[in-house]
């Protein structure tokens, strides 16, 4: 089980990434554009870096929804694949079959 902290410092920077989307993205369309002044492009890249670091979604890591372990991630499944394996043997995820050979 992952420490509770780290859980929900990752909730918060969700949270702040939600918030601050629009802004971001707003932003990054001037800095891209070719086609206005170099000045509001700098003014734009200023203001980007002004915002909380926690607003970039690569700040977000991916975690298990059941023990928050931050490695081993199944992205289809939102869960580590040892919660996986777990809940898979106890026969809890549908059409999960052990293998043996």
């Amino acid at each position: 089980m992952a420490k509770i902290s780290a859980v929900e410092k990752n909730k918060a920077r969700r949270k702040l990434v939600g918030r601050y989307a629009a802004k971001r993205a707003a932003l990054k369309a001037i800095i891209m554009d070719k086609s206005k002044p170099i000045e509001e492009r700098f003014k734009a890249q200023l203001q980007l870096a002004a915002l909380p670091r926690n607003s970039s979604k690569t700040r977000i890591r991916n975690r298990c929804e059941v023990t928050g372990r931050p490695r081993a991630y199944y992205r289809e499944l939102g869960m580590s694949r040892i919660a996986l394996r777990e809940l898979g043997n106890r026969g809890l995820i549908p059409g999960l079959v052990k293998s043996s050979w």
